[in-house]
């Protein structure tokens, strides 16, 4: 049966990427769940030929990716945490927050953006559905409403000066009333801003590995534009960010505030529509870059392994989760991976149950070769590990193309 667009109804004809089946991306495994079956699904995706949604084709239930103790905690990647304080100082200025201003974080995670807002006094509430990264929020005196958001849950909430959504935009299975919600809590000239990975950038430069089942969509500015017409928004300025590899910050309003449209909504737009994105050969070309990625990560491994050469990876991410399902990779090639959380330290990756140790464990073993999977934090990783470097061992990343440090 032909799947319809989440967003348009349009029927889904058009294949942009297989990668087979996968667990989710964070369902980092204890080593007593060895003994039981692991969960996998589809990892396929569709364009939509209409509104050019990207999408997955099939999917788990939102519940069963953002359980109780979904490790992922936003204040480990310390460039992250300077990245929302610009945020926060930006916003504060642009639209002249303070103490009589109400701000809502949609997936505030551990606190990591409402910090800012609260130790400036100004009131704010994070909704976040996953109990171990509202905990941490709260314990820094963030207030927090645990659930999901959508329409079931606005209307019991006070409406909002600014919304801020980072890199959840994606992750919501039901776009159209996650946008209607977004509305439904906006005061009259509120502003909701988001952040989200730019399609554009992710075929630019083939990053496959930032597709899992928990971003249920892929986003040009084109399709958000359209998503939020159709819910009585309008977007009124974008931003392009070097975040996730290249991010869009997209403002928006109530369609009939009095915010200044940008030109920048409408260059980008064309800038677009310039690269090919509203012609489906554009989708159709992208299982092949992906595989290319794919089959040079999997020789430089083997050649290694060859050479008797020792690898280990750094930062057990949702993309590294994604690149080592997909290219088979097991413990055989990268016996253990570092992570600085310590809410996967001891804990295994999902699929290739990969052994998550701590940072220490390099130093210990000081292998010949260090794959940094999230490579958009590698800069800061390669700083984190220089001594290592001193010592001899060679950075590597897959993505966009194979590189290796001299």
């Amino acid at each position: 049966m032909t799947q319809l667009c989440r967003h348009c109804a349009a029927p889904l004809e058009i294949r942009f990427l297989d990668l087979g089946f996968a667990p989710p991306s964070n369902a980092y495994l204890k080593p007593e769940d060895l003994q039981k079956p692991e969960l996998t699904f589809p990892l396929r995706l569709l364009a939509c030929g209409e509104c050019r949604l990207v999408q997955t084709e099939d999917f788990a239930a939102a519940d069963a990716l953002f359980t109780d103790d979904y490790a992922y905690f936003s204040s480990t990647s310390q460039g992250w945490l300077d990245h929302a304080a610009r945020y926060a100082d930006m916003v504060i200025e642009r639209f002249g927050l303070g103490a009589d201003s109400h701000v809502m974080e949609v997936a505030s995670n551990d606190g990591y953006l409402l910090k800012n807002f609260v130790k400036k006094g100004i009131p704010c509430l994070g909704v976040e559905p996953t109990e171990s990264t509202a905990a941490a929020a709260r314990a820094q005196g963030i207030p927090v409403l645990q659930d999901f958001f959508g329409m079931d849950l606005v209307g019991s909430l006070d409406k909002a000066d600014l919304i801020a959504g980072n890199n959840v935009y994606a992750h919501v299975p039901d776009i159209n009333d996650f946008t209607a919600a977004l509305k439904a809590a906006l005061k009259p000239e509120g502003v909701v801003t988001l952040e989200f990975p730019h399609l554009m950038r992710l075929v630019e430069l083939r990053q496959f590995d930032t597709v899992y089942h928990e971003h249920f969509s892929y986003l040009s500015l084109f399709a958000v534009n359209r998503v939020f017409a159709a819910a009585g928004l309008r977007i009124f300025d974008v931003e392009e960010l070097p975040t996730h590899g290249g991010s869009l910050r997209i403002f928006g309003c109530i369609d009939s505030a009095e915010h200044m449209q940008c030109a920048s909504v409408a260059a980008l737009i064309e800038r677009e529509h310039s690269a090919g994105m509203d012609l489906d050969d554009y989708y159709l070309s992208f299982q092949s870059k992906a595989d290319d990625v794919k089959n040079d990560f999997l020789r430089f491994l083997l050649q290694a392994k060859a050479e008797g050469k020792s690898v280990a990876g750094y930062g057990a991410a949702a993309k590294g989760n994604t690149i080592m399902n997909y290219a088979g990779v097991r413990p055989d090639l990268v016996p253990y991976i570092c992570d600085a959380a310590a809410a996967k330290i001891g804990k295994l990756m999902p699929g290739s149950h990969i052994p998550i140790l701590e940072p220490a464990a390099l130093r210990e073993n000081r292998p010949d070769y260090l794959v940094i999977l999230p490579w958009n934090i590698a800069a800061e990783v390669k700083v984190q590990c220089s001594d290592l470097a001193a010592l001899g061992t060679r950075f590597v990343t897959a993505v966009p193309q194979l590189e290796v440090s001299d």
